[in-house]
């Protein structure tokens, strides 16, 4: 599934398709807006569009699965299945997906966090009315602390389309509910969000023989690149406040622009740091603020040393131009190993 042009994985078991076809640039690939589709409502059920081309225009195939064009299930060595090996573990498992992910808190917590609670109540509303043999194990799941990823999944077309017959009716129903157009473009994504804790219960609930693999992440995301350029050319014109309004702009409309499946490289959360470190004007050496002068990848080169540096309590060095940098340093990242 996707909506940009990208790399695609040797293995022809890879097929791209680009959702959102109909209201998007055609980009080349097979699409989503053709025979039985709903690829206009991409805005609202993002990749799903896709997964539900695939349930009504698939027909000649045993097999079939979901990736993304920047995430991959990942086999014991940490790269990407081939189909053989697809096709071998389906023959002892019903499904693979994502590891589960382990929350700090319960998935309703999280919801109500980030999303309007009063959907996913309505969601289980729904549920109770198509399918109340399934609600007694969605609320108790619910208010737990795991789910899986990305509506990533491969299996037989067969359980799939189970799948597709089981999910769509209830965001169709729930499409009759509720308003999204006042959300703005990340929020409206709103099944495609539920879908992820949806597919987590429902193979639960299937009895299901589920194959947990890692997801890798291959390239990264357009927005965060983006974003992360915009910023450096505001520090390299020493505007530190617009640096840093554009970033929260951008976090408002992209809530997940700092998770970890946007930010793989941690770049931008140390520009972050960087903007931090500046508004105290703690970089100013002469008539040069260092690092924002460097080019981007020697700033970030810079930043990380510091951050290491501190991680390890080591002592000042004027490699790192101020000590009070330094001291912030040292409070987010001391006793921390992520930069060692």
């Amino acid at each position: 599934m996707t909506h940009k042009k990208f790399d695609i994985p040797s293995d022809s078991t890879y097929v791209p398709l680009q959702v959102g076809a109909s209201t998007h640039y055609n980009l080349g690939y097979l699409t989503d807006d053709n025979g039985d589709n709903i690829s206009d409502l991409n805005c609202y059920y993002s990749e799903l569009t896709g997964v539900y081309w695939v349930w009504k225009n698939v027909h000649d195939a045993d097999l079939v699965g979901v990736c993304h064009y920047r995430r991959f299930l990942l086999n014991e060595a940490e790269l990407v299945f081939t189909k053989s090996e697809i096709e071998q573990l389906l023959t002892s498992y019903d499904i693979l997906t994502s590891k589960s992910l382990e929350l700090n808190f319960s998935y309703y917590y999280g919801f109500g966090h980030n999303h309007a609670m009063d959907d996913l109540d309505n969601t289980m509303e729904v549920i109770g009315e198509l399918y109340p043999d399934f609600l007694p194990l969605f609320e108790k799941r619910v208010h737990e602390n795991h789910t899986y990823f990305g509506n990533i999944m491969y299996c037989k077309k067969d359980l799939f389309d189970e799948y597709c017959s089981f999910l769509f009716p209830i965001f169709f129903e729930l499409h009759k509910r509720i308003n999204l157009d006042s959300y703005d473009d990340y929020h409206k994504r709103l099944y495609g969000f539920i879908s992820e804790f949806i597919l987590f219960v429902w193979c639960e609930y299937k009895g299901l023989k589920v194959k947990e693999c890692k997801v890798g992440f291959i390239g990264e995301k357009t927005e965060t690149r983006e974003t992360k350029l915009q910023i450096d050319k505001y520090l390299k014109k020493h505007d530190i406040k617009s640096a840093k309004n554009y970033f929260l702009n951008v976090r408002q409309k992209r809530p997940d622009i700092l998770m970890e499946a946007s930010d793989i490289t941690g770049e931008l959360h140390l520009c972050l740091e960087i903007i931090s470190i500046c508004e105290f004007e703690l970089l100013k050496i002469g008539e040069i603020m260092a690092p924002i002068d460097y080019p981007f990848d020697e700033m970030i080169a810079w930043v990380r040393r510091l951050n290491r540096a501190a991680s390890k309590n080591e002592p000042f060095s004027e490699e790192y131009s101020s000590e009070i940098a330094y001291d912030i340093a040292k409070k987010l990242y001391s006793n921390n190993s992520v930069f060692k």
